[in-house]
């Protein structure tokens, strides 16, 4: 307890390995870019967060949230700029997921992970099935529904994940872009964009209960931090770059690598 004490002090690295610092940095880079275009980072992220010695599984989620906040607005920014995402839906979904996240974040302090795992990986089997079923899907925009409908639909989606995101939390970026796509009928990169602005807010509401519950490792969040804005910018730009094939490719890739380490999970009984 005294060793992780001391980590809250100015830079939080002195106990940390050259080594595992190395990793850290590495997996925050790639973290942001995957979280760019996509979301899934923390499938990167969180594992080499709990390499840390001594660290508990509450202070590496803390921790983890605190690095992706940075990459999240630096990607929200910049879709932001190169596509100019309608603020009217994605501001309304970030509001709702903010709460969702605290009170997920809440519940994560005290429910163990292992109860929401195999509900989670059906839920990625099936969006990987129907994209993979569905090779036109998220190419264009069109819109399932207008005026109150199309709202209240994109605030139940920023709810639900936002909440989801607080107790887990990899995969919150795959899911809102799915969700954006077969519910309200975006393409992948018209997704991806208020994705990030919604991805951002329940990065921010979970961060704001970790903060209160003294869970937050500062000097490693700040370095996890810096890694992801790198990686962040980086992933926003090609995704904007590339376009609706790339992110896709991405997605799926992502999804498969997500149900691999849940399916793996589940089956020891993690």
């Amino acid at each position: 307890m005294d060793q992780l004490e001391g980590w809250l002090g100015a830079s939080g690295l002195e106990q940390v390995e050259p080594g595992v610092v190395v990793l850290l940095v590495a997996a925050g880079l790639a973290a942001g870019f995957i979280d760019a275009v996509v979301g899934g980072g923390g499938l990167l992220q969180l594992p080499v967060v709990l390499m840390v010695p001594g660290i508990s599984p509450v202070q590496a989620l803390a921790t983890n949230k605190m690095g992706s906040v940075f990459g999240t607005a630096t990607s929200a920014l910049t879709f932001y700029r190169r596509t100019s995402p309608d603020l009217r839906t994605a501001l309304p979904m970030a509001g709702v997921a903010l709460a969702g996240s605290f009170g997920g974040a809440a519940l994560a302090a005290s429910l163990p992970e292992e109860v929401f795992r195999p509900i989670i990986l059906a839920a990625l089997v099936a969006v990987l099935l129907f994209t993979v079923a569905q090779p036109t899907v998220g190419q264009l925009t069109e819109l399932r529904h207008s005026g109150a409908r199309h709202y209240g639909t994109a605030m139940v989606i920023g709810t639900v994940i936002g909440f989801y995101d607080g107790v887990m939390g990899p995969g919150t970026g795959s899911f809102l872009v799915i969700a954006m796509i077969t519910l309200l009928g975006y393409s992948f990169l018209a997704a991806s964009a208020k994705a990030k602005i919604v991805n951002l807010a329940t990065n921010v509401g979970a961060l704001l209960f970790f903060f209160g519950h003294g869970s937050v490792l500062w000097g490693l969040g700040l370095l996890l931090g810096l890694s992801n804005m790198v990686g962040g910018y980086l992933g926003a730009r090609t995704a904007v770059a590339r376009g609706n094939r790339f992110i896709r490719v991405v997605f799926l890739s992502v999804v498969s690598l997500l149900i691999l380490k849940l399916g793996v999970d589940v089956l020891r009984g993690a």
